[in-house]
């Protein structure tokens, strides 16, 4: 029985404004951006670390007892109603570079795999059951509201050829199979996340999420809000510390540029700051696991408490750590980071809205990784490899 309701009939959610044939607006974005990028993926990948030596261990091959039949029969219907142009686009093998080629950035740069704005709908409604299964109830609405966020936009710039919600594109790596390994990518402005099956495991990172604004004023999705939790819950931590704590917590004043771990950052050397698990009181304990619930509550629920029983294996190795202010109205910059987890938080300066040069409350980037070489699934998937199997699809 699947853990998601109504999969196959989804009101309210699928009525995109698909315009197709309309002019994208290719390449662009901050200086060398591509080539930056080209190069970055180029690079053999490691992982995210904290001292630079991997881990080994952290993440084996093993049965969850947590079926992904669901998952896995939702890929296959949504790959039987693309025709065979279009499954030649989006398929890409289980090891493929174009993992790492995920931007979060509004440009079209790197895309690939089939863009919603060129799908029928029946193939929305099945791209749409394929993360409706992989997500928490949770998680999905999230994923919609941020594509709607990029609507909300347009509706403000008039920028037709960079922002709407059918401007996402997505991608299955591998075949799906209950033997080998396989997955998907859904790739877009401010929504990027990966996620890799294998057997009934699931690895669902990277995963970035961003808004701008996070609260639609005007429009047809006026009202709604995203990241409302992340952001409270944060602050509730930060704050309930006394001032000792606080004082090791809160590493800066000043809130970084963007996230250390964003697009083409998969193996950047993160090394561990502010106050430690082990420095917190039991009140202080739960609420920074709330929060990291909170981050992990994106996937489907079984799966989510199997991640967090991950987590938890390093929990005394966890460390917490703040940039910029803490009062209610404050702009900041959270990271919680483990051997098996680093989940950041950032209020932004403005991008589509440059009026905002300030980091402000509206602009919100989070990002979800799995250190020690186990983002896009990699570490099991060498496992698997070092038994002897071979990867389908390629």
């Amino acid at each position: 029985m699947s853990e998601r309701e109504n999969v196959d009939h989804l009101p309210g959610q699928l009525a995109l404004p698909r315009r197709t044939g309309r002019p994208l607006k290719l390449g662009g974005g901050p200086q060398n951006y591509l080539q930056n990028a080209l190069t970055a993926v180029a690079e053999p990948f490691k992982g995210n670390t904290a001292d630079s030596a991997v881990i080994s261990g952290p993440f084996p091959i093993r049965a969850t007892g947590f079926s992904t039949q669901t998952i896995r029969e939702a890929a296959k219907a949504y790959l039987g109603a693309l025709n065979a142009a279009q499954r030649t686009r989006a398929l890409f093998p289980v090891d493929a570079k174009e993992w790492r080629m995920w931007s979060n950035i509004h440009r079209t740069i790197m895309r690939h795999g089939i863009p919603f704005c060129e799908m029928s709908d029946q193939q929305v409604e099945r791209a749409f059951a394929l993360l409706k299964e992989s997500f928490s109830d949770q998680g999905f609405a999230t994923a919609r509201d941020i594509m709607r966020r990029n609507e909300t936009v347009m509706e403000m710039t008039g920028r037709v050829d960079e922002f709407g919600e059918d401007l996402y594109w997505l991608s299955i790596m591998g075949r799906p199979s209950a033997a080998e390994p396989w997955g998907w990518q859904i790739d877009g402005h401010h929504l990027n996340v990966n996620c890799f099956v294998i057997g009934d495991q699931i690895v669902m990172t990277p995963a970035f999420l961003g808004s701008e604004p996070v609260f639609a004023q005007s429009g047809k999705y006026a009202g709604t809000r995203v990241f409302e939790a992340e952001e409270a819950q944060g602050l509730a931590v930060i704050r309930a510390l006394d001032t000792a704590q606080r004082g090791k917590a809160v590493v800066s004043r000043d809130l970084p540029r963007d996230l250390f771990t964003s697009a083409f950052h998969d193996n950047h050397e993160l090394r561990y700051e502010g106050i430690a698990y082990d420095e917190l009181t039991p009140q202080q304990h739960d609420q920074l696991l709330r929060l990291m619930k909170i981050h992990v509550g994106g996937m489907r629920p079984a799966h989510a408490r199997v991640k967090m029983d991950e987590v938890l294996r390093y929990v005394h190795e966890t460390h917490f750590s703040w940039r910029g202010g803490v009062e209610e109205n404050s702009v900041f910059y959270y990271r919680i980071q483990s051997p098996a987890i680093i989940i950041e938080f950032d209020h932004q300066a403005g991008q589509a809205f440059p009026q905002f040069k300030e980091h402000y409350r509206d602009h919100i980037h989070i990002i979800v990784r799995t250190p020690n070489g186990n983002d896009y699934g990699k570490d099991l998937l060498r496992q698997h490899y070092q038994r002897g199997h071979h990867a389908s699809g390629q």
